[in-house]
């Protein structure tokens, strides 16, 4: 507060009295604040989706296995609970909660936008002026004394009047920043629970690969040592034993190898899920786990309210849209109105001697850019770039998506037919097992036909367990892919 004058408080005090044209022309602007709108929005590209999907019949437009439920799409107990822990301690969901937290205090900053300004201000203050200087003379004439004290009570008021839309065009910046936090929340949940589905599935696909191994490991040695009591017996030859224990070696071999990869997918399952590495619970088998033959795709057009990437993508529209509003409102004139009130005096006796002490001031202000044009405009087009980038990348977005739901059709379509016909080989190749022992045991067939079948059986039955999960995974995937996996 500058010191006390009393031809400048003189003057002050007639500040309250505006004429009345004045009174109506800010009356007039404030009606006007908020109707203006500088800069037109470009709207979502939707035409860039297709009727239907590449290998999809018509489907209904409520038909996605997108709107079912996580707990009611997985119907294995322990699928359910897996996820559930990995929705609860996954700390890429942890991070995601924090970042939700953030963009809505700044959001929660921002509806604030138009809320006027209100600061207290006290002060006291005493100084010494020159004898020569006018506030010494006038201190000398009309105070008696050689210090000037100056105690000021006061509340300010700033005020923005939104002309040009920008603190709206900031509150929508601000909301759709704050809205993509949640969504890519639900995308890191999608792809959490489709991690945890495809994980457990690979568990049970090691199982059962183990389990035929060992199956294998057990048939081998049968074989080895009738092939063994044939050459003590001099029926065959020594080499026959060697193939023979090659072959038996090779199956044991496979079953450290699965042990390894289980453990592997164990640890990966468990940091999945939030927590140590170590061993996974499971009740289920491969065996009995169900795949579903069909899945609704439902329309296109229902990805854009189902994925959370692409509801992203349109959200980061919005915000340039916004971006672009502020940095052209920023060429406008701003239109700031101020007042203040308060008590002041020049002695701590008559601070608070109301009416005397009280004081205000109202003052309107118009702030126009003028050698920051230049430096404005660029901000301008950037914005304008930016957002024709951002509309790139949403075209991009559902392109991916679109490809991804047909990648998926696909996968389930033709592995269905590849499990079919996986399945005859494998039952065809565990007769001609059984065939050939039979007749090796009977002098009917050498231990090559046997070892020969036996190798066929064990990579069969392996195929035919892997290309069962992948059935399995591909409804996962497509479950994700058509933004199922967050509600």
């Amino acid at each position: 507060m500058k010191p006390y004058n009393p031809y400048i408080n003189a003057i002050a005090r007639h500040r309250w009295k505006l004429p009345a044209v004045s009174w109506a022309a800010i009356t007039l602007i404030l009606l006007l604040a908020g109707g203006c709108k500088v800069s037109k929005d470009i709207a979502l590209p939707v035409q860039a989706l297709p009727a239907t999907y590449r290998t999809a019949s018509a489907p209904a437009a409520d038909s996605s296995i997108a709107l079912i439920p996580v707990q009611d799409f997985f119907t294995a107990s322990d699928i359910r609970r897996l996820i559930d822990t990995a929705l609860q301690r996954n700390n890429d969901l942890q991070l995601a909660l924090e970042n939700i937290e953030a963009a809505e205090a700044l959001y929660s900053q921002a509806r604030l936008g138009n809320v006027p300004q209100v600061n207290l201000n006290v002060t006291a203050s005493t100084t010494r002026p020159s004898d020569n200087s006018l506030n010494g003379l006038s201190a000398g004439q009309f105070l008696k004394t050689t210090h000037i004290e100056d105690f000021n009570a006061n509340l300010g008021l700033a005020w923005e009047a939104d002309i040009w839309g920008k603190i709206r065009s900031q509150k929508l910046a601000a909301r759709a920043a704050y809205l993509q936090t949640r969504e890519a929340r639900n995308a890191i949940t999608t792809r959490v629970v489709a991690g945890v589905a495809e994980g457990y599935y690979g568990l049970l696909m090691t199982d059962a690969q183990l389990e035929i191994a060992r199956k294998n490991v057990k048939l081998n040695d049968s074989t080895l040592r009738i092939i063994r009591l044939q050459f003590n017996s001099g029926q065959v030859t020594s080499l026959a034993v060697q193939q023979a224990e090659a072959q038996q070696l090779a199956a044991a071999t496979l079953v450290p190898r699965l042990e390894q990869v289980r453990t592997l997918q164990e640890n990966a399952l468990s940091i999945l899920t939030g927590q140590v590495p170590g061993p996974v619970e499971r009740s289920g088998t491969l065996q009995a786990a169900g795949v579903a033959d069909e899945f609704g795709t439902g329309l296109p057009a229902a990805l854009l309210e189902n994925r959370p990437d692409i509801r992203t993508a349109a959200l980061a529209l919005d915000e340039a849209n916004a971006r672009v509003g502020i940095s052209k409102a920023s060429m406008y004139p701003t239109l700031t109105i101020s007042a203040s009130g308060g008590v002041n005096s020049f002695k701590a006796s008559n601070w608070f001697n109301v009416p005397a002490a009280l004081f205000g001031v109202v003052s309107g202000g118009v702030t126009q850019p003028v050698f920051q044009r230049r430096q404005l405009k660029t901000a301008y087009e950037l914005s304008k770039i930016e957002r024709e980038k951002t509309v790139i990348r949403f075209r991009q977005a559902v392109l991916l998506a679109v490809g991804e739901v047909s990648d998926e059709l696909v996968r389930v379509n033709k592995l269905k037919t590849e499990y079919e016909l996986a399945e005859q080989r494998a039952l065809k190749l565990q007769l001609a097992v059984r065939n050939a022992g039979l007749l090796f045991k009977n002098g009917m067939a050498n231990y090559l036909e046997v070892i020969t079948a036996q190798s066929a059986l064990l990579q069969s039955e392996l195929d035919l367990a892997s290309i069962k999960t992948a059935r399995l995974t591909a409804g996962v995937r497509l479950y994700r892919a058509l933004g199922g996996g967050w509600k």
